[in-house]
């Protein structure tokens, strides 16, 4: 029987992979040559500058397009076809048009024992929107997120990826209706609330200087931290040996140095062949 696979991007993301304006005004490029020339001057292979470049051209464009890939392409000397293989790889990249604030609900594990379903559905009906739309208004994109490491404080609503912790379907309701109306609130684990392509900037390294930067760390997030120093804990010192890391003999630096800058060795193309014993009874083999 013949079975044909239809491959290529979800069935929700409209046009192709990248779309939008092919190329951008002089004055842009100028522009934005300046910032990449800020960004790709920290690393020592100007290639390692792709990530934040393609944060610099969000914040241009509220999403990815054919023009901003062409220019990260061009500042880097890689091909359209190199930038765009990293551009879909990432879920921070984003494919279409964004609102100022891009609102993500997580639903994971403990954010969905807790509440994160309700939240989502209550932000469909009230925004009369679906995950990965915009409201009219071009104020707010909803999105379902993974789980974004902060379930000490569940469920999460994140907005342009600030926290806004213990949420409820009123009180995310609530939110929503503040950034519509121009009073985004202060997140919870930062000192204020930027738009999405402000968030693009900072993220490619060129933050706002007047930005209030971080908020308080609240006690869930602390308590490991607070157990430790309770029961003496500390971590072992760099070089110190640990229990499960026996003390090193002089054979074996001298080993370890001698090889410490070779490449590590290739898979081979064989499979061991195993031993007799284990062939004919390897319950034999296990017990010994």
């Amino acid at each position: 029987m013949t079975v044909f696979l239809d491959l290529g991007q979800r069935p929700d993301e409209p046009g192709p992979p990248i779309h939008g304006p092919a190329t951008y005004p002089d004055d842009v490029v100028e522009r934005l040559s300046a910032d990449a020339a800020t960004i790709i001057a920290r690393y020592p292979q100007s290639r390692s500058a792709l990530l934040p470049l393609l944060h610099l051209v969000q914040a241009e464009d509220s999403c990815l397009t054919p023009a901003g890939i062409a220019f990260c392409a061009r500042q880097l000397g890689l091909t359209d076809a190199e930038v765009t293989a990293v551009a879909t790889f990432y879920s921070m990249y984003r494919r279409t048009p964004t609102g100022d604030y891009l609102v993500g609900v997580c639903t994971n594990t403990l954010c969905a024992i807790m509440g994160g379903d309700a939240i989502l559905e209550s932000l469909e009906a009230h925004l009369d929107i679906a995950p990965g739309q915009t409201t009219a208004d071009g104020t707010i994109t909803l999105e379902h997120v993974e789980c974004n490491a902060a379930c000490d404080y569940a469920p999460v609503v994140m907005v342009n990826w600030d926290f806004f912790d213990n949420q409820t379907p009123t009180s995310a309701r609530d939110l929503v209706d503040a950034l519509r109306s121009g009073q985004p609130p202060t997140p919870s684990r930062s000192g204020a609330l930027c738009t999405f392509r402000q968030t693009a900037r900072t993220l490619a390294g060129l933050p706002d200087p007047d930005s209030p930067g971080a908020g308080p760390v609240g006690p869930a997030t602390l308590a490991g931290l607070r157990f430790a120093h309770e029961h003496d804990m500390a971590a072992p010192r760099p070089g110190a040996p640990t229990d499960s890391t026996p003390d090193e003999t002089p054979e074996q630096a001298v080993a370890a140095e001698s090889v410490k800058d070779e490449p590590a060795p290739a898979p081979e193309a064989h499979v061991p062949a195993r031993s007799s014993t284990t062939e004919t009874n390897p319950d034999e083999a296990d017990e010994s």
